[in-house]
């Protein structure tokens, strides 16, 4: 466990259900409990973003809700209301450790879109050097996709791969991985997965709490996506979160798997919602998946969507899977008229703005 307690720079997530207090709304000792733990890392010289959720929760209370919200309105409105008083109670907790944070709140297209995502990574390196704590969020209030992540375990694995973190350790209401419900007879708690395939069988269903968005599922996938790209995980309990961040043996290590990928290419794989698709045709799929190659309007034979240039499509095969998925640099408007035309045909007749790709090799990533 040593790589947790080691880590120069790691991203600590919290979750709903380790923050809200039995009445709905924050629970301010526990708001204290995580920032008393980053706050000693962090003046022992090590770098913590913490990726919290909270918002909703926040707000159940102030807006008489029982329930956490299904609807995307509501939800809106409730991160509304409880996104500031949220920070308010992490910048008071903080603050008591001669800490200041700052809030960063995010939403996939803002990783996806090249100067977005350049500009996010900007902001979370310069805090870090200034000894500002970034807390982020997504930010619910303004995302349309049905609060986009779903879950912030999903954003904490993928902050955690943006800021190129050592470490991630996911903390949550349960105190691990167990293999089957933790309440069952026998259930035992698993202390380490060297390799996911090692969980098949594993029953991961049950949800998350009321007040929050998640479950063991997320927790999962959010670990498969950050050990896949190079990052270990630790999915522990909240109380002991001092623990996991000094190295003790609590809760599930998830080794790292693979290795690192270009960052804003695993956002678009795994965050951006497509807009559209292309249909390919064999040459274009082969170039595509096999050579990867940028895609050209010769070997496009349909469009379908309603997208903008910039925007994320999906690539599909003749038989309509999703083979890839990437940037497009063209309006879903004009490209009909450019399908199966070689770019230097087009370049000829319509200017040599019509010369380039429509999804470029650079903002193309192959889906398994």
């Amino acid at each position: 466990m040593r790589v947790f307690g080691n880590a120069r720079r790691v991203v600590v997530k919290v979750g709903s259900s380790s923050l809200a207090s039995p009445e709905g709304g924050i629970d301010d000792s526990a708001i204290a409990a995580i920032a008393d733990v980053i706050a000693a890392a962090t003046h022992r010289g090590r770098e913590v973003v913490l990726v919290t959720s909270g918002a909703v929760a926040g707000a159940m209370g102030p807006l008489h809700l029982t329930v956490r919200p299904r609807d995307l309105a509501t939800q809106q409105a409730a991160a509304s209301v409880g996104q500031g008083a949220l920070i308010a109670r992490y910048a008071e907790a903080f603050a008591a450790h001669d800490l200041v944070v700052g809030q960063v709140l995010l939403t996939a297209d803002d990783m996806v879109r090249r100067s977005h995502y350049r500009n996010a990574q900007r902001t979370l390196y310069r805090l870090l050097e200034l000894g500002v704590v970034p807390i982020v969020n997504e930010n619910d209030t303004v995302a349309t996709d049905e609060l986009t992540f779903g879950d912030n375990d999903r954003l904490a694995a993928l902050v955690a791969h943006l800021v190129h973190a050592e470490a991630l350790i996911l903390l949550s209401d349960v105190d691990g991985l167990y293999t089957s419900r933790p309440g069952d007879p026998g259930s035992q708690l698993i202390r380490e997965v060297p390799d996911l395939a090692v969980l098949a069988g594993i029953d991961v269903s049950r949800r998350g709490s009321g007040v929050g968005s998640g479950g063991m599922r997320a927790k999962l996938t959010a670990a498969e996506l950050a050990a896949g790209a190079g990052i270990p995980v630790l999915l522990a309990g909240a109380a002991d979160a001092g623990s996991a961040l000094t190295g003790e043996p609590v809760g599930t290590w998830f080794h790292a798997t693979g290795r690192r990928v270009p960052t804003r290419l695993l956002w678009l794989a795994h965050s951006a919602a497509p807009s559209g698709a292309l249909e390919l045709d064999a040459g274009a799929v082969s170039a595509v998946v096999d050579r990867r190659k940028s895609l050209l309007p010769a070997g496009i034979s349909g469009v379908s969507g309603d997208f903008s240039a910039g925007d994320p499509v999906d690539l599909l095969d003749q038989n309509g899977r999703v083979v890839a998925r990437g940037l497009v640099n063209f309006d879903s408007t004009e490209l009909p008229g450019l399908l199966g035309r070689s770019t230097r045909e087009l370049a000829a007749e319509l200017g040599s703005a019509y010369e380039r790709e429509v999804v470029h090799r650079d903002d193309l990533v192959v889906m398994d």
